[in-house]
């Protein structure tokens, strides 16, 4: 008789991170079926859901030292299911119930552009980068792609009207599916969330904003995802020119950020002619030939 090969046995503990990623996938694709079945506002909250669970798996894995190459492949299918399947399917479902052959197009065209930018993210991982570059996306995340594609439906849930139903409605979602497609898969950097540093002195506050978000979030969620929206497509211009900036500093790429922002503050205060100067296109004196 030939001996038993033992498999080796897996930990439940491990299996917690792959556990919450595949429920992430339960609630993307529920997400799909409450807008088959004409439920916005619950395809919204699943998808929400889906978005917080994915948040939590990898923190999951690294707290219980349970990261694993079978579980980062799961995670990257989920994200393609949960933040372009199934965002393309609710807005179409939604918004492009009775448009034509281009509406169709689009979404397509968002969840392909979805995919792209998580195969790129993957690709990525392998490369050496300088450290202030883990602080950036690269484009827009999945996450927040799939939020700005469901703003539309937010919209039209919080100020309801005819005129949804028009034309023009469809063509101007059309036209929104499109920006946030090209966002995602631009180069354009996009500040982490987990990089920002808070002083001591706003703990307070932010935790009692916090406290107020979650409040909306119940008694109007439909507002505070256009408001997410709206506060993330305003950072943007400020990850480009911080980015911008330390590119051009390598000596505090090793830094800390609170030593970043002291250092570019006091660059700033060293030049205090270079926006009035700019603002009047004035060139500075120099010496006499």
């Amino acid at each position: 008789m030939k001996p038993r090969i033992k498999t080796p046995q897996m930990s439940v503990r491990k299996l917690i991170p792959s556990a919450i990623t595949v429920a992430a996938i339960c609630l993307g694709l529920s997400a799909v079926k409450a807008a088959l079945d004409n439920q916005p506002t619950q395809a919204m909250a699943l998808l929400a859901g889906s978005a917080i669970l994915d948040a939590l798996d990898g923190r999951a894995a690294r707290m219980l030292n349970a990261t694993s190459k079978m579980g980062a492949e799961i995670d990257s299918l989920a994200d393609a299911v949960n933040f372009g399947v199934a965002p393309a399917f609710i807005v179409y479902l939604t918004l492009l119930p009775h448009s034509s052959a281009v509406g169709w197009l689009v979404v397509l065209l968002y969840a392909v552009c979805i995919v792209l930018r998580l195969a790129r993210f993957n690709a990525m991982l392998d490369g050496e980068q300088p450290a202030f570059e883990k602080n950036y996306f690269v484009g827009m995340p999945a996450p927040a792609g799939a939020i700005g594609a469901i703003g539309p439906l937010a919209a039209k849930m919080r100020f309801p009207s005819d005129w949804w139903h028009t034309e023009a409605a469809q063509w101007v979602v059309i036209a929104w599916m499109i920006g946030v497609s090209l966002l995602v898969v631009s180069t354009i950097p996009m500040r982490k969330v987990h990089t920002f540093a808070v002083p001591p002195n706003m703990v307070v506050p932010l935790l009692a904003l916090l406290a107020i978000g979650v409040a909306a979030s119940v008694m109007d969620g439909y507002l505070v995802i256009l408001v997410l929206i709206a506060a993330y497509v305003i950072h943007i211009p400020f990850a480009i020119r911080t980015k911008a900036w330390l590119r051009e500093h390598p000596e505090v790429w090793d830094d800390k950020p609170k030593q970043q922002r002291q250092a570019r503050r006091a660059i700033r205060r060293a030049q205090p002619h270079r926006r009035s100067t700019a603002r009047l296109r004035l060139r500075r004196p120099g010496p006499r030939r």
